[in-house]
């Protein structure tokens, strides 16, 4: 077994069984749905935005060339020094070559998502640069030497005394459980850190072709603090982030809010053109955009799993994923846990190592129902499984290989089926003899989940006595 999927395997079988933990996601999510389901409703017609978001972000991928030219063309023109990374090294030594050149030595960073992908931070400390999260969240993960884990909140799992213990190991400081105690220490702590930083390093929610702007969301101002600060400011932004028309930014920064965190609107929304220009009294000296591909023209070039370009990192789908609320998101080993990132990351990462992410489901279809725009995440999933399934995935094991074969096998014999209706009613009623023991054949599924009783009546029995 590869080590992600080992990694996987432990990893939720611990945290499943861990109800103290379970029991902070779900008081969080439970508070999540209420407040995103009020904020719906001020939608003139919900179901109409998201199928105008889903069709805004179509066009978008699939003229993503041109999208692109324009973007860079008008953010040029503004003075903004534009570079292409094709993988996650060239990215890395894109900015690199920027902060040498700045002889920097201390780096701010605001929220993104995409420099964890390219686990941009390890290797900046690895270079001997001191990097500091701006944004609170990832400040504590920061902190604690843990990746974030989930897309928007990435210490969501964490209770306030943990945090406070954190605060007290790692900067030596003591204070109250209070959030407003916590969050006035943490900003102590960053303002100093605004002011030493040589460059400002953010993400990018929206790159807007019609205007070359760059489009940053945020609660906290933390990330216009890196941009206004430093002189030099770089922003590292995926390619499929284009979005055709300024405009268009009215349908999307509402959403984003809403289906991210149930708000209205997040408090800061920042549009960046460029370096400081002539007359403006505060800005960058120097801008620099880092367009990202890893992998990304490669699912662009797959029409079947095109459209999951489209996904602008909200973190609904992970919000409804029974899934992802009893595991949680360390333990997809991954930057991108959830469905969206059981779909994508087999694309960016490699199929044969993370093919076991797409498994990791009930496909109820929570994911698809919910995202804002139209990604049709569970036959995504099935999808990455009928790939994984071919010869350049790997070959499946013996046991797993003879499973599906006994399956079909009975699905395609009426005679057979019923017969092992049968049969596996009388087995539940002798399982209940050694419910939980050692001899229970059904115990590892039922060390962690009920297992659900056989139905005392078939339809197809239901039906044919209703015939007669």
């Amino acid at each position: 077994m590869s080590e992600p999927a080992t990694h996987f395997k432990e990893a939720s079988r611990r945290m499943a069984a861990d109800l103290r933990h379970r029991g902070i996601i779900q008081t969080a999510m439970v508070k999540y749905e209420t407040v995103r389901d009020q904020r719906k409703l001020w939608f003139q017609d919900w179901q109409g935005a998201r199928n105008l978001a889903a069709r805004t972000k179509f066009e978008a991928v699939n003229h993503l060339d041109q999208y692109l030219e324009q973007f860079v063309r008008l953010i040029e023109s503004r003075g903004t020094k534009v570079h292409w990374a094709g993988n996650a090294e060239q990215g890395r030594e894109i900015i690199f070559n920027i902060l040498r050149a700045k002889n920097a030595k201390v780096v701010i960073k605001s929220k993104s998502m995409t420099s964890e992908e390219i686990h941009l931070n390890d290797a900046m400390a690895a270079a001997g640069y001191e990097v500091v999260e701006s944004d609170l969240g990832e400040f504590i993960m920061q902190l604690r030497e843990e990746e974030p884990y989930h897309l928007v909140a990435p210490s969501m799992h964490l209770t306030r005394g943990e945090i406070q213990d954190t605060f007290a190991q790692k900067l030596n400081e003591t204070t109250t459980d209070s959030p407003e105690d916590l969050t006035m220490l943490a900003r102590r702590v960053m303002r100093r850190k605004y002011l030493q930083a040589d460059v400002g390093i953010t993400g990018a929610n929206f790159a807007i072709a019609e205007t070359g702007m760059i489009s940053i969301t945020e609660n906290e101002g933390n990330a216009r603090l890196t941009s206004a600060l430093p002189k030099t400011m770089v922003t590292l932004v995926g390619i499929e982030k284009v979005l055709p028309r300024y405009e268009d930014l009215a349908l999307f920064l509402p959403m984003l809010a809403v289906m991210g965190t149930g708000q209205a609107l997040t408090c800061y929304n920042t549009q960046y053109g460029g370096p400081r220009q002539p007359g403006e009294a505060d800005g960058p000296e120097e801008y620099h955009v880092v367009l990202l591909d890893n992998q990304r023209t490669l699912l662009l070039a797959d029409a079947e799993q095109r459209d999951t370009l489209g996904c602008i990192r909200c973190g609904a789908c992970l919000n409804v994923c029974p899934v992802f609320r009893n595991v949680g998101g360390h333990s997809y080993g991954t930057v991108y846990g959830g469905p969206i990132g059981s779909v994508i990351t087999p694309h960016l990462r490699g199929l044969k190592q993370w093919k076991h992410l797409s498994d990791a489901s009930s496909l109820c279809g929570a994911c698809t129902e919910t995202c804002p725009v139209k990604i049709d995440l569970h036959h995504h999933l099935l999808q990455n499984r009928r790939n994984a399934s071919a010869p350049t995935a790997g070959k499946p094991g013996f046991f797993q290989k003879l499973a599906f074969k006994l399956f079909a096998v009975v699905a395609n014999h009426a005679a057979l089926w019923s017969l092992t209706t049968k049969l596996s009613r009388l087995g539940m009623k002798l399982r209940g003899l050694v419910n939980g023991s050692f001899f229970d054949p059904a115990r590892a599924w039922t060390k962690t989940r009920k297992l659900p009783p056989i139905a005392k009546q078939s339809f197809r029995e239901w039906l044919k006595e209703r015939e007669l």
